[in-house]
């Protein structure tokens, strides 16, 4: 199983919406047994705290059934993931600083599958539609890296 893991300040807005988004995308491709997908927070802020409401909107507004409370990454998360996608260089700061620098060649920044850069944090923008429009083509464009890189791996996971 293919362990990916989003990671951003709160847990509460771009993460969990990665998270579903992802989800989604794997389900519709068929591949649920192939991945286990999570999320989690750099910041103890939200810790426990559900779905921010102007993002359970949107995720509602299209299609997505998705429940989710806010938790904080430990180093066990990180060893046991094999992708941990940051939303912008302050959660990727953050990731190097608790794992000492280790762990480097499996955190990724989420936006560098999409359009690169930063995952606007609409916590802050209050733009939720900007940061919906570039999860969903950066987790396009993560899905299609890791069906390439594990294409052996899911293909097994077809057949069984």
């Amino acid at each position: 199983m293919i362990g990916v893991t989003f990671v951003c300040l709160g847990n509460i807005c771009r993460s969990p919406m990665a998270e579903a988004v992802f989800r989604r995308l794997v389900d519709e491709e068929g591949l649920s047994s192939s991945f286990s997908v999570s999320s989690f927070a750099t910041s103890y802020c939200e810790e426990g705290n559900p779905v921010y409401p102007p993002v359970r909107r949107l995720l509602e507004e299209n299609g997505y059934n998705f429940s989710h409370r806010a938790q904080v990454l430990t180093l066990a998360d990180v060893k046991n993931a094999q992708y941990i996608l940051v939303m912008d260089a302050m959660n990727l700061r953050d990731v190097v600083r608790m794992t000492g620098g280790n762990y480097g060649e499996k955190i990724f920044m989420l936006g560098s599958f999409g359009e690169g850069g930063d995952i606007a944090d609409p916590y802050y923008s209050r733009d939720f539609a900007r940061t919906y429009r570039e999860i969903l083509a950066a987790c396009k464009g993560l899905l299609n890296f890791l069906k390439e890189r594990h294409a052996e791996a899911i293909a097994y996971d077809r057949r069984h």
